[in-house]
C-alpha cells in the first residue's frame, strides 16, 4: 500500500511539473523541454482566501495557451460592460457584448517574445462561427477600426482558421498590415484536433458569459452593487489594437 501511494503521489508531482508553464512565463521562454502538447492552461488568483472562495475584488487570469515551436496562442475572455438603469429598481443593462480575446505572439526555439504580440478581439458572432467548425472548414474574419471612414484600410487585421489535410489539426493564422508604417506582419499557430476541440469547447462556454446572459441566471449575482464589470465599455477595442 506504501509503495502504491508514492507511486501515485510521483505521477502527481510530475503533472504539476508538467503543468506549471504560467502565464507570466510566456513573455520569455517557457515550457520545459519534451512538454507535449505544448498546450498550458494557468490561473492565478489575488487574495485567494484560505478557504477556496476569492474576495469580490479579486483578478482572476486563467487563458488557454498553447505554446508552438515559431509562435505562441493565447485565448481568455473579456466580460460585458454593463449600467445601472435609472428607473429605481436598481436594475443593470448590457452596454457592451464582451469578447474572446486571442493573442498571438512569436517564438524561436521556445523562446518567445511578448513585446511583438498581436491581438484579435472574436465577438460573439465570431465565436459562434468557430464553434460551428467542421473538421474540413475555414473561417476568416477580417477587422478594421477605421472602416466605412477615410482613413478606411490604414491599419486591419485578418484572422483566418483553416482546417488541414488528414485530419491533422487546423492552421490559426493574423495577419497585421499597415499601410502607415508600410509592414505587414504574420504569425501562425498550428493546433491538434484535441487543442482544437478544448478551444471550442472553452468558447462554448464562455459565450453565455461574454453576452452577459449568466447575469439573468445565476441568482449569486443578486444585491452586488455597480457595475458586473469596472472595464470602460470602449476597452475591448483598444485592448485589441494597443499593445
Amino acid at each position: 500500500m506504501l509503495k502504491q501511494w508514492r507511486s501515485l503521489l510521483s505521477r502527481n508531482l510530475s503533472s504539476k511539473t508538467l503543468l506549471s508553464c504560467k502565464w507570466g512565463d510566456a513573455r520569455n521562454a517557457s515550457c520545459p523541454r519534451g512538454f507535449e502538447p505544448r498546450a498550458a492552461f494557468s490561473t492565478s488568483i489575488q487574495d485567494f482566501a484560505a478557504t477556496g472562495n476569492s474576495s469580490a475584488n479579486a483578478r482572476v487570469f486563467a487563458p488557454y495557451t498553447i505554446f508552438k515551436g515559431k509562435a505562441a496562442l493565447s485565448v481568455s475572455p473579456l466580460l460585458p460592460t454593463f449600467s445601472k438603469i435609472n428607473s429605481g429598481t436598481g436594475g443593470l443593462r448590457i452596454d457592451r457584448y464582451g469578447c474572446l480575446m486571442l493573442t498571438l505572439w512569436p517564438g524561436f526555439d521556445r523562446k518567445y517574445d511578448w513585446e511583438k504580440r498581436q491581438s484579435f478581439a472574436l465577438s460573439p458572432t465570431e465565436v459562434g462561427s468557430l464553434i460551428s467548425m467542421g473538421a474540413h472548414d475555414a473561417s476568416e474574419f477580417f477587422h478594421d477600426p477605421s472602416m466605412k471612414s477615410i482613413n478606411a484600410g490604414q491599419v486591419s487585421k485578418k484572422l483566418y482558421i483553416k482546417a488541414l489535410d488528414g485530419d491533422n489539426g487546423y492552421m490559426i493564422s493574423l495577419t497585421v498590415t499597415n499601410n502607415i508604417q508600410k509592414s505587414i506582419e504574420r504569425l501562425n499557430v498550428p493546433v491538434t484536433t484535441a487543442e482544437f476541440a478544448v478551444l471550442k469547447t472553452a468558447c462554448s462556454f464562455a459565450l453565455p458569459h461574454i453576452i452577459g446572459w449568466d447575469w439573468l441566471t445565476n441568482q449569486s449575482h443578486k444585491g452586488i452593487e455597480g457595475s458586473p464589470s469596472k472595464v470602460n465599455p470602449k476597452k475591448h477595442l483598444d485592448l485589441e489594437w494597443d499593445r
